[in-house]
């Protein structure tokens, strides 16, 4: 069959992918060492905000395979996908999973982050909508997921890997190129997305960074009036 080069990954997808990349392991190394770099960590986290809300954005107005309904599996396609059937582009059925798995980990990384009270040297900016006693289980829970995280981003690039070396099928060009040979004719280049999508997507995201940062916090009451002491 004539191979032919069919694009597959559109540019904010593969910003998106990347910068995701960085950030995260900005945000764990901040993490990790905490104290003077909480600032530093904080600000990564809101980066990571905004770019989780451009991608859920992209899921529906993004190109072909950036769309979730495009990726998003069905019982079906994850079990011809265990026996070798599946056959297209974008992600398979499991790296569809991996994908979904990461992005659901990563808000709640995020929401728990932005209502975390450590009692030393951190109070998220939505603090002030949670209890106390949420404010201290969520702060646990997102020391916990780190390594959630952690653990599936090694699979996620594991299973890359593997698909790469192992079956020949190279799946980190595409990201990085966002074009892969393919020789089957029946699969078609990536469509749609485009420069009103993408703007939309990137407002909505400053928006959602806006937001996590208290934009739409109440305003604290007024400091008490002073008055004159009586002598």
């Amino acid at each position: 069959m004539e191979k032919r080069r069919i694009r597959v990954w559109d540019i904010p997808t593969i910003l998106f992918h990347w910068l995701l990349v960085l950030l995260t392991i900005a945000a764990f190394i901040t993490g990790f060492l905490g104290a003077s770099l909480i600032d530093a960590h904080y600000q990564i986290g809101l980066a990571i905000a905004g770019l989780l809300a451009f991608r859920l954005v992209w899921g529906v107005m993004g190109s072909t395979y950036a769309r979730f309904v495009q990726f998003v599996p069905s019982p079906a396609r994850i079990l011809a996908c265990l026996r070798g059937q599946w056959h297209g582009l974008g992600h398979n059925p499991l790296g569809a999973l991996s994908v979904l798995g990461l992005l659901a980990l990563l808000l709640f990384q995020v929401v728990s982050g932005l209502v975390s009270d450590d009692n030393i040297a951190f109070t998220g900016p939505l603090k002030v909508l949670v209890s106390q006693t949420t404010a201290d289980l969520l702060t646990r829970l997102h020391k916990l997921n780190v390594w959630l995280i952690v653990g599936l981003v090694s699979a996620h690039t594991l299973a890359n890997l593997f698909h790469t070396v192992v079956k020949k099928d190279n799946l980190i060009s595409p990201m990085i190129f966002g074009y892969k040979t393919v020789s089957d004719p029946t699969l078609a280049p990536a469509r749609g997305g485009g420069w009103l999508p993408f703007v939309l997507a990137a407002l909505i995201a400053v928006g959602a960074v806006w937001i996590a940062n208290g934009g739409l916090n109440p305003a604290p009451p007024p400091p008490p009036p002073q008055t004159a002491p009586a002598w």
